[in-house]
């Protein structure tokens, strides 16, 4: 197993070569890992995996209640979900079912909201039921004035996202999967700042710069428009005021912006949900805020006193298309996979399992299929224990019970266990999302400089 950050690539011709370590470059690298005649590259333009859009989303574990029926993504979301919920139990990855309602607040939502029942039908999910204004406020007691009713969907979970990233390229780097990180491609796909990257078959897993890629290539199937979305974390007083995930009933631009609790213990509210030209264009806005406060205080008032943690930017790679755009190149040894959007962490691991299988339909021969040991990555979730709770685990190792982030309560052990993991953080955002440390409402003021002596002493 091998993870690079710095050099020339090895001179060694790769079966595969994976470019983008997001949640889907991650899970496809996996599923190839699972044949070990293969030779498996990953390849990621940043210094640690989950970098890009993978790293700033609302963490929702969908049903796909809501997709255009019949498409692929429909399938492969159905699909997804069924497996990562199995992959994050047998992971220990932070789960939880709390179900989501799409709340309507005026006639024409109210009307809209048994076509989205039907819809989910047609999507082959048929636990949705409507719900009457007074069992909402029965469910939600905090929820704004004025809602007329919903529609209850009880699959919807949340999740950790960023340690289901990890997770994916750790198992894949266990199992011999090269991962070279500061690798990014530059001309054509086997070009790259660390050298020549050597691959019989290239897989397109890019993200926002899928299209980039593709174009490279002489192909013009689709555009990505980087979609702006902020978001604003809430502090942890803030999470009795919402038991279900909150939604707006859905518009063409998506899902709108929502009111969700996290694994974490904090409460969201977000995304906005803006096209823009620039594809670095991470930062939050004032007007973007302010929107998000506002459409907030109708749906959930009493959030707006809760003091705000953080917040955060992400960008999804929005095309002209409403499905994903996964395509076979055989001519050219090369897929495309492309336009995932927002369910890309509920569907990555179907996605990787469809990829894997057209790879095989035009010709790579995979050699014989093995079973992946198991990894168990730390549970972050405030619903679980944590290892500060856990006398045993402190009795054998008192660095479990000293306390380095008090507000995320992370301890010295397992910001230790972190910097020597299989695949260790590239700087103090990696370790915060491997550990949550300075993820608490002090942002780090107390303890960053702790967390950057214990992260500087690892790299020494």
């Amino acid at each position: 197993m091998t993870v690079t950050t710095a050099g020339p690539l090895p001179a060694t011709t790769y079966d595969v070569a994976v470019v983008g370590a997001g949640v889907v470059g991650c899970a496809i690298a996996r599923e190839l890992a699972r044949h070990p005649r293969l030779r498996v590259a990953l390849v990621e333009a940043r210094d640690d995996v989950g970098q890009g859009t993978s790293k700033a989303n609302t963490a929702i574990l969908h049903t796909g209640f809501d997709a255009v029926p019949g498409s692929l993504e429909a399938r492969l979301v159905r699909e997804g979900s069924r497996r990562l919920a199995r992959f994050a139990a047998e992971s220990g990855i932070a789960v939880e079912p709390v179900g989501a309602l799409l709340v309507a607040w005026d006639e024409e939502q109210l009307a809209a909201l048994p076509r989205l029942a039907e819809k989910a039908e047609r999507n082959d999910y048929k636990e949705s039921r409507l719900l009457g204004a007074a069992e909402v406020y029965e469910r939600e007691p905090h929820l704004g004035p004025g809602a007329l009713g919903a529609l209850e969907v009880p699959g919807e979970s949340i999740i950790d996202p960023w340690t289901t990233t990890l997770a994916y390229a750790t198992q894949a780097v266990r199992h011999g999967v090269d991962l070279h990180l500061n690798c990014r491609v530059e001309q054509g796909v086997q070009v790259t700042t660390r050298g020549a990257l050597h691959a019989r078959w290239v897989i397109n897993a890019a993200g926002l710069d899928a299209d980039t890629l593709d174009r490279r290539l002489g192909h013009h199937d689709f555009t990505v428009t980087p979609r702006r979305g902020q978001l604003v974390v809430f502090d942890k007083f803030a999470r009795s005021l919402v038991r279900h995930i909150l939604l707006p009933v859905p518009t063409a631009l998506g899902k709108g912006v929502l009111v969700a609790p996290t694994v974490y213990g904090n409460v969201l509210l977000g995304p906005t949900a803006e096209d823009l030209d620039d594809r670095q264009a991470t930062q939050s806005s004032a007007e973007g805020l302010s929107q998000l406060r506002e459409k907030g205080r109708r749906v959930l008032p009493a959030l707006l006193d809760e003091e705000v943690t953080a917040v955060y930017a992400g960008l999804r790679a929005a095309t002209e298309h409403d499905d994903y755009r996964i395509h076979v190149h055989p001519e050219q040894s090369y897929v495309t996979v492309g336009g995932i959007r927002s369910t890309g962490l509920t569907a990555s691991l179907a996605i990787a399992g469809h990829v894997v299988g057209q790879l095989t339909e035009h010709g790579l021969d995979l050699g014989p299929a093995r079973d992946l040991d198991p990894v168990h990555m730390p549970n972050l979730g405030e619903a679980f224990p944590r290892p500060y709770q856990r006398p045993e685990l402190i009795a054998a190792d008192p660095e479990y019970g000293t306390l380095v982030c008090h507000c995320e309560r992370v301890s010295r052990g397992e910001i230790r266990d972190a910097l020597a993991s299989t695949v260790p953080p590239g700087g103090l955002d990696g370790l915060r999302r491997r550990t949550r440390a300075r993820s608490g409402r002090c942002q780090g003021f107390y303890c960053g400089a702790a967390v950057r002596e214990l992260f500087e002493e690892a790299r020494r």
